[in-house]
């Protein structure tokens, strides 16, 4: 009995030297598997256990995108409680936040991530061609992820919004709230400021698909300017009102 334990100790220190040491390049390939390509991490340095790199979103056909250095600490202590925390930060930013890994779910928690507006088409390709400008802002005071559920909540603001496309800049600032009950999860829009008003609600179920509804309200003196571009991905309603329906 003595020396199956002592081989049992032995596999177990083998196993998380192995982990030590094994190099970063090994999260891209993890990343790239399970996204499908569309989130990579390049010029990885390092090993899982620490190390840096650029966390690169890209598009649907993994060829374009937008890239945030990205560095990253495993908590050892965090092993002795059975899951995995590790603290990661982004742009050489002071304050990390953790993400807590465990076999059942992921957490995270008091998080603020800053993208240009970009990521929004890259996201949601049905936005892609309007060229989006400006900055989004996404806070995470707490939020989990299971495999059949998702509690917590999680707040979008895209601030100075527009568009390449348009003459009228900025259009506005948008916030998107996210809240997760459980078996769905609710998402509502709106507008804080601007011109071109902004409102919709969406859910998703686990197993199901998402679905979302947007309408887009332009005000009179900028319909000539506003509608145009809206037609790209909308459908005009009349009185100066679109729908748009994301799934």
């Amino acid at each position: 009995m003595k020396r199956r334990a002592l081989l049992a100790i032995g596999l177990g220190a083998y196993t998380l030297a192995l982990v030590i040491i094994a190099p970063a390049t090994l999260i891209d390939a993890g990343l790239k598997r399970a996204s499908d390509g569309r989130l990579r991490l390049a010029e990885a340095q390092g090993t899982l256990w620490s190390g840096t790199g650029q966390l690169e979103i890209r598009d649907t056909g993994g060829r374009t995108g937008i890239a945030k250095s990205l560095a990253w600490r495993v908590v050892p202590q965090s092993l002795l409680r059975g899951h995995l925390v590790c603290e990661v930060g982004l742009e050489q930013a002071t304050k990390r936040f953790p993400v807590t890994v465990s076999l059942s779910r992921i957490e995270l928690a008091n998080a603020d991530i800053s993208l240009p507006a970009a990521a929004l088409g890259l996201a949601v390709p049905q936005l892609a061609p309007l060229e989006l400008t400006g900055e989004v802002q996404l806070q995470v005071s707490s939020l989990s992820i299971a495999r059949d559920a998702t509690r917590g909540s999680a707040t979008l603001q895209w601030r100075a919004a527009g568009s390449a496309l348009s003459p009228v800049s900025p259009l506005g600032d948008y916030e998107l709230r996210i809240k997760g009950e459980g078996p769905a999860v609710h998402a509502t829009l709106n507008t804080l400021q601007g011109p071109l008003r902004l409102d919709g609600k969406g859910s998703w179920t686990h197993g199901g698909s998402p679905a979302f509804l947007a309408v887009a309200r332009v005000p009179p003196q900028h319909q000539q300017q506003l509608a145009p571009l809206l037609r790209l991905i909308a459908v005009e309603r009349g009185d100066g009102s679109f729908e748009l329906e994301l799934k």
